[in-house]
């Protein structure tokens, strides 16, 4: 599952009681797997069981669930659609910039924090491993193409 899939069973889940986290969990990340139309189709099955005791779970997961489908629809690999759907690479970078930064106790300017914020990027990606999946982004190529 993708770091945004991850945030939206946090979400439901933080809205349903905990004897039944096990089975918005399994429902979910199963529906996750699927094609997109599909994946939604359960989703929003699910969903509409939801509403009478736990309104607030079914408003969380109806909320922005097209686009959590997002990689699905482009038809790339496992290992590619796995990769791309989390938060990984961003938070990485940032966690970086955060260590070094938190090192300046005082910034002379915007500019002084914008020239170390771009550094300590550009030293944080010396530090990046390949993409799973990576002699796949030929596909992510293609299908973004198509889409234009």
């Amino acid at each position: 599952m993708g770091a945004s899939t991850i945030h939206k069973v946090r979400n439901v889940l933080g809205h349903l009681p905990k004897d039944q986290h096990d089975q918005a969990k399994s429902t979910m990340k199963a529906a996750f797997k699927l094609n997109a139309d599909d994946g939604i189709a359960k989703l929003k099955q699910y969903a509409s069981w939801l509403p009478k005791d736990w309104p607030r779970a079914a408003v969380s997961l109806h909320e922005g669930l097209a686009e959590l489908f997002t990689i699905n629809r482009l038809g790339l690999p496992s290992k590619l659609r796995r990769c791309l759907g989390t938060t990984n690479l961003i938070d990485n970078s940032h966690s970086a910039v955060r260590q070094r930064s938190a090192c300046v106790k005082h910034w002379r300017d915007g500019w002084m924090a914008l020239r170390w914020t771009a550094a300590r990027f550009a030293a944080s990606a010396k530090n990046f491993r390949r993409l799973m999946g990576h002699p796949d982004l030929w596909m992510l190529q293609a299908a973004l193409n198509e889409q234009q």
